[in-house]
């Protein structure tokens, strides 16, 4: 198993598992919220086709989560807007 985090908290995946299928196996529903509105999105498509599944890698912004395979130690975070707002 390999172990990220997400929003601080340890995550499990398998190998060959996506950030996106880790996070929703552990639940976790919402992995970025909108500009306008702060509404919450998820995992939609799963292929990479549209952008629901944006989150924040490592201080990377809109990193699509379904295509991106987990390594130890990333640091994932939930995308808020357009994520350049959350770099440090």
């Amino acid at each position: 198993m390999t172990t990220f985090t997400f929003d601080g908290q340890a995550v499990d995946a398998a190998p060959g598992q996506t950030v996106g299928a880790a996070l929703i196996a552990a639940g976790h529903q919402t992995l970025r919220r909108t500009r306008v509105g702060s509404r919450p999105r998820g995992m939609f498509c799963g292929i990479g086709v549209c952008f629901d599944c944006l989150v924040v890698v490592d201080d990377r912004p809109d990193v699509r989560a379904c295509l991106t395979l987990a390594e130890p130690g990333m640091r994932v975070r939930t995308q808020r807007g357009t994520g350049h707002e959350d770099r440090p």
